[in-house]
């Protein structure tokens, strides 16, 4: 049988591959070589430094188009995709783009999976806009059943080509710190930073108000009482690929000063040393707000055999298994209970290792990438394709 030709569409904003990218093109680099060889891929993306019009990743042609006109790039895009013919046109995280991949591919069915809702939000589309996008698109992924509830808030209508399709984690490149290899690199690294004898608490991501990374310094002085040697690490910049400061960025450094020695902020890394992170830590701590969809952060660190304190809040419910796997505050009182969680697991190293190892097993079972792609694949199948 031939296999299935898709075109994946990305947002524009990255190229692929890119060390400093956002978790949508993470996502795309991860699964679509996966899909193969039961599907032909193709990835239509922005042009970048030292890369060709078109190359291959991990096997994958990619096609790659000037990006700082969108309206511009999205309809290369489309006109480059006719030349392919695909037999469906998967268009991520751009509502808008499903309009000009309909009407320059007649007859195309077209895909459009969801990351966030904030292109679906009146900041970005109008309402009427969103309910056209949405009706003419032929299949909605999203990647939980939070942002599936979101969407069906918008458009009811839409609610029966809905399908959810968690991302995942590499867990290979995110070893458990609780296998043989794991230890050895954690202990290594831990003596190289300066880390070894410290209960690590770790934050890894963008310093925006939405990730919330304010509360958990709000309440170090506290929990510095109780454990001198804990570390707060603060990994990120307030945009992807850049140490670019901002107002909030800066706040955050004050706050910090009032706990000297046990804060330290480690500025944008590429994801390629994520992995390393992730491994130095006792804990991860994701208090984001309502509107965080997934959070690969979350099964990045629980890959790696970390027990992660999050906010009860969007798609991380369906992630965290309170008191199985980590710990849920709630939003009403993150200070209060995110110190509480925190002095528990600082408290009892067993604890730690328990949910830790219960986090990976969790991974194992249903957030890897071979996950995303097998039900991107059944999807497809279903779709009579």
């Amino acid at each position: 049988m031939e296999p299935i030709k898709v075109a994946i569409v990305t947002p524009g904003s990255f190229p692929i591959p890119s060390s400093g990218s956002s978790s949508v093109e993470r996502v795309i680099e991860k699964f679509a070589p996966l899909l193969k060889p039961y599907a032909e891929p193709r990835i239509y993306g922005r042009l970048g430094k030292r890369l060709p019009r078109q190359g291959q990743f991990n096997g994958v042609v990619c096609e790659r188009f000037p990006a700082r006109n969108k309206q511009r790039y999205v309809q290369e895009v489309a006109q480059s995709i006719k030349r392919f013919s695909p037999n469906v046109i998967d268009v991520e995280n751009r509502p808008q783009y499903v309009l000009t991949m309909k009407r320059m591919n007649p007859g195309k069915r077209v895909w459009l999976y969801l990351h966030s809702s904030t292109f679906i939000l009146p900041a970005c589309i109008s309402p009427a806009k969103l309910h056209k996008c949405l009706q003419a698109a032929d299949k909605i992924i999203v990647n939980s059943e939070f942002l599936r509830r979101v969407v069906v808030s918008k458009a009811p209508e839409v609610v029966a080509k809905m399908r959810v399709i968690y991302p995942g984690v590499d867990t290979e490149r995110f070893p458990s710190q609780h296998s043989a290899e794991g230890a050895a690199i954690r202990d290594r690294l831990r003596q190289n930073r300066g880390l070894s004898g410290k209960k690590v608490v770790l934050f890894m991501g963008r310093l925006i108000p939405l990730k919330g990374v304010h509360h958990l310094l709000n309440i170090v002085p506290q929990l510095a009482q109780t454990h001198p040697e804990l570390v707060v690490v603060i990994v990120g910049s307030p945009f992807y690929g850049s140490h670019r400061k901002t107002a909030y960025a800066r706040k955050l450094e004050r706050i910090a000063q009032r706990s000297p020695g046990n804060v330290r902020f480690v500025p944008y890394v590429p994801h390629t040393e994520v992995p390393g992170w992730m491994l130095v830590a006792d804990v991860a701590v994701v208090p984001s707000g309502q509107r965080e969809a997934f959070g690969l952060v979350n099964v990045e660190a629980m890959s790696c055999g970390v027990p992660v304190v999050a906010t009860r809040a969007g798609g991380m419910k369906e992630i965290i298994r309170n008191g199985v796997t980590g710990y849920l505050v709630n939003q009403g009182r993150i200070e209060a209970e995110l110190k509480e969680k925190l002095h528990l697991l600082l408290s009892d190293k067993q604890l730690r290792e328990r949910l830790g190892r219960r986090s990976r097993e969790r991974v194992e079972q249903t957030f890897t990438w071979r996950h995303t792609a097998d039900r991107w694949l059944k999807l497809l199948l279903e779709s009579g394709v």
